[in-house]
This record gives C-alpha cells, sequence and structure tokens, in this order.
C-alpha cells in the first residue's frame, strides 16, 4: 500500500488505478479506495466486479443484526446490481438463531418478536436484491440460497405466522414478481439456482425464462418445501443445452428422464437430486423415473454422474430409490428419527463400485447402531474395498470399530482425501486390545495415519461433520456442478 500512500497515487490516470484494482482482494479494494476521491470513483468500475458473493445474516451473533446489514446490502446492490454477471447470495434470516446464555441456549421461539422482526428483514432484503437486478441484462450466474429451514421445522414460516409479517402477501407477491421479470429481461443466463429461498420461485416462474437465456441456460437449480413441482417437464423441454439439473427427487418424473434422454438435446453431465423423507406422504415416489428410464438416460449421456442426498428416508424407500442403472458418485444419507441398515450400504457397494467417490453416513441421535452386526465382514469395510474412486468419506452416529477403521485407511490409502468420523462414533474390541501396548486411541490414529499416509485424527468437533443437511446439499450442489 505504499504506493497508495504517496503523492503520486493522486496523479495516476483512471485505467492504471483500475489496472493495480484488478490485483487486489475485495477487502484490499475497500482500503485503497480510502486514498481519495478518484480513487473511491475507480472503485466501482464494472469490470472490477464482475463476480459478487455474500451472506447476509439475520441474527444476533455476529456481524450485528440482519436490520443493521441492510444498509450495507442497500449499497452494494445500488452499486454493482445493474450489472454484475454472477451474483451467489446466501439469506439466514436467523444466524445466531440459538442466543447464548449463561446455563444453555434459548430457542428463538422464546422470543417471537425477534422471529417476527428477522422474517421481516429477510423479506425486506430478498426485494432489495431482486429489485437491483430486475433490469440487469448481463447477468449470467444467479445463486440464492435460503437459510430458513429451522424456522420452517419450528413452524414459525406457518400461513398464520406469515399472514403477520406480510399481511395479504404483498412482498410475497412482489418478490414473486421481480423474479419473473429478472428471468423474463435476462439475455445470456447460465447458470440459474434458488434453493429453499421462501416464497420466491412458484411453479410459474420457469415460464417467464426469456428465449435468448432458454439457449444459454446450462445449469438449473429450484429447490423448495412447496409440493407443486417448481420444474415441469413442459418448461424442461425448452432448455435443450442443459448440461446440469438439480431438484426434488420425487419430481424427477419417467417423462422427464425420457426428456432429458433425447437424442435433440445436449447431453446431462451433472444431476443432484435431494429426497426429503418427511415429505414422501404428501409427494410419494410414484411416478420418479424407473430402470428403463435411466437406462435410456445413461445410453444419451455416458458421462452422467448423480448426487443424492436422502434425509430421513427409511431403509425400504432408499432400495426403491438405488436404481442399478444410476450413475451415482456421491451419496449422502442423512437422519434424525429412521436408520440406515447395512442391506443399503452393502448395496451401494454393490452397484456404484466404478462411480462413486463421496459417501456420507450421518445420524443424528443418542445411540449408535453398529452395521456390522451379525456379519462376517463390516459394509462400511466392504464399501472401502469396492469403491476404488472412494475418495471422501464421512461417518456419524454409527459405531465405527477401531480395527475396522484402520481397514479402510489401508484399502483406499492416500486416494481417501477426506476421512472424518467423529471421535464419539469409535468404538474398541475389549478382546483387541489385549494383545495392543499402551493407548488404543494413540495406537488408531498412528496406524489409520500410516493407512492414509499423512497425519489423521478422529473429529472432535461435531460441526465439522453435523452441519444443516440443506445448507450441505445446497453448497455440495454448486462445487458437484461447477465441475461439469
Amino acid at each position: 500500500m505504499a504506493l497508495c500512500s504517496s503523492v503520486g497515487a493522486l496523479a495516476l490516470p483512471s485505467e492504471l488505478i483500475v489496472h493495480i484494482f484488478s490485483f487486489l482482494s475485495d477487502r484490499d479494494k475497500l482500503r485503497a479506495s480510502a486514498v481519495c476521491s478518484r480513487w473511491r470513483e475507480c472503485l466501482f468500475y464494472p469490470a472490477l466486479w464482475t463476480e459478487l458473493k455474500l451472506r447476509v445474516g439475520g441474527g444476533t451473533n455476529g456481524g450485528g443484526s440482519g436490520s443493521e446489514q441492510t444498509p450495507r446490502l442497500e449499497f452494494l446492490m445500488r452499486k454493482f446490481g445493474s450489472f454484475v454477471r454472477e451474483l451467489q447470495l446466501e439469506f439466514a434470516p436467523v444466524d445466531g438463531y440459538l442466543s447464548p446464555l449463561q446455563h444453555g441456549m434459548e430457542a428463538v421461539e422464546s422470543d417471537p418478536q425477534f422471529a417476527k422482526d428477522a422474517m421481516v428483514t429477510y423479506l425486506d432484503q430478498v426485494l432489495c436484491v431482486l429489485g437491483s437486478l430486475r433490469n440487469n441484462r448481463n447477468l449470467q450466474k444467479l445463486s440464492l440460497y435460503g437459510d430458513t429451514c429451522i424456522l420452517q421445522d419450528d413452524g414459525i414460516l406457518d400461513s398464520s405466522y406469515l399472514s403477520q409479517v406480510d399481511q395479504g402477501g404483498k412482498k410475497m407477491k412482489e418478490i414473486q414478481q421481480l423474479f419473473d421479470e429478472i428471468l423474463s429481461n435476462s439475455r445470456q443466463m447460465k447458470w440459474l439456482s434458488s434453493a429453499f429461498m421462501l416464497g420466491v420461485v412458484t411453479p410459474c416462474s420457469l415460464a417467464s425464462l426469456s428465449n435468448p437465456s432458454t439457449s444459454s441456460l446450462e445449469h438449473l437449480s429450484l429447490i423448495d418445501n412447496q409440493l407443486p413441482s417448481l420444474i415441469s417437464t413442459v418448461e424442461l423441454e425448452r432448455l435443450a443445452h442443459l448440461r446440469s439439473l438439480s431438484l426434488d427427487f420425487c419430481d424427477f418424473t419417467s417423462d422427464m428422464c425420457r426428456l432429458l434422454a433425447c437424442g435433440d438435446r445436449a447431453p446431462l453431465h451433472r444431476l443432484s437430486l435431494l429426497l426429503n423423507g418427511a415429505a414422501l406422504d404428501a409427494k410419494p415416489l410414484d411416478g420418479t423415473a424407473a430402470e428403463d428410464d435411466w437406462k435410456a438416460l445413461v445410453r444419451r449421456s455416458t458421462n452422467l454422474r448423480v448426487y443424492i442426498m436422502a434425509m430421513d428416508v427409511c431403509s425400504q424407500d432408499l432400495l426403491r430409490v438405488l436404481k442399478p442403472s444410476v450413475p451415482v458418485e456421491r451419496i449422502h444419507l442423512d437422519s434424525y428419527s429412521t436408520l440406515v441398515t447395512d442391506g443399503v450400504v452393502e448395496l451401494i457397494s454393490q452397484q456404484y463400485h466404478k462411480t462413486l467417490s463421496h459417501f456420507i453416513l450421518m445420524r443424528d441421535d443418542a445411540g449408535f447402531p453398529d452395521l456390522s452386526v451379525n456379519r462376517n465382514e463390516d459394509p462400511l469395510v466392504l464399501l472401502a474395498w469396492r469403491c476404488v474412486h472412494l475418495a471422501v468419506l464421512i461417518i456419524h452416529g454409527y459405531t465405527v470399530w477401531s480395527h475396522n477403521l484402520v481397514a479402510i485407511s489401508r484399502l483406499r490409502g492416500s486416494n481417501l482425501k477426506i476421512l472424518e468420523v467423529s471421535e464419539e462414533s469409535i468404538d474398541f474390541d475389549p478382546d483387541q486390545s489385549v494383545y495392543i501396548e499402551g493407548d488404543p486411541v494413540h495406537n488408531l490414529v498412528k496406524e489409520v495415519s500410516l493407512g492414509l499416509g499423512r497425519v489423521w485424527h478422529p473429529s472432535m468437533d461435531n460441526s465439522v461433520v453435523l452441519n444443516e443437511p440443506t445448507q450441505h446439499f445446497h453448497r455440495e450442489m454448486q462445487s458437484f456442478s461447477a465441475g461439469m
């Protein structure tokens, strides 16, 4: 910054100032703009801000309240909204949803005014963002994520509560109208993603997408907790160049799968599917893609890879979902009340041994079931043996025996880039401890580290493995689709 503080910096031509800015991080750009008014003017040169990534929090823990962040968001969107090409935005109206107290944590439901204020702020911030983007014809990537799942779980987002926050649904209607305007005004949209954005997307939204953007769109992800499908086969037919798709598993119908297998379309490379067991009563699996549909799709899209996340889905339904012809690369089984059986893990290792690279097995419950009971071989060890491309293995909530963990590390070695197992999931065989000297935990760390070819430790911080499932799906889907 010595250059910026010198007198000569004040006389630099604007083109050179912009060139200097191009080498700086966003934070350093803001610091450098304090030199003088000319440098501040150059700060907002469109070429410097083609991409913008923001997370807007609405809670009280860190970063201030949501209402305090709104002026900053308004300033940024006023400056960049009309020309930014790529915008990735996460809304978190309940960051800090749990407020620290002297003796534990207090949920927001004990403070209804806080929840009401958070939702009002969320609606205002969404209106601010969409209003600034409505006339942006250069927008190529729009990614929105609403971290509102915890409010929905506690019933704070039911219709009676929302009617108090948004009387007559005026703000909701305006939000939906603005979103439709952005789609209709776009001319070169390549990436469109909206996940769990309360009230933003409707089943009619995709019909607003302009004809130029239907030709340029390569990635589409529309996921919400609504019952009607947000992506219809009729609208999907317009998107002939789509290469990546993300949607609710129950909305991926036989007709949609057959459409994507047509020869007059671009081959599909990435497919992300979210299956919520709690919604299966209202959205049953009947009508979803059958084995023959998947075979037709794979014949057309030979490089297709699939990411499946199942939340609280019973093993009986999982066995229906996991078709042999689905080229699964990543699978995440997350549950609270349900239990994944050894048969499901066995099926996964048998059917997807050529494609599986990521396997996440999570259970947020007090019990730690043992999948190897009454078996000669542990199903997790068999999975590591059969799935030769396995690079990520994350386990919590199921018992993992120490000797099996050592076997997994030796089978996959340094190719297993991520091995995260929570400390409380690991158990030790008392019979084996007789033959091993010293601390069993120390010996386990040593043996697994040798197997992986790097230093390894059990996960002490459960937040590493236990994160919010919908947020994990959104971010994993982003990285998965970006690699197509």
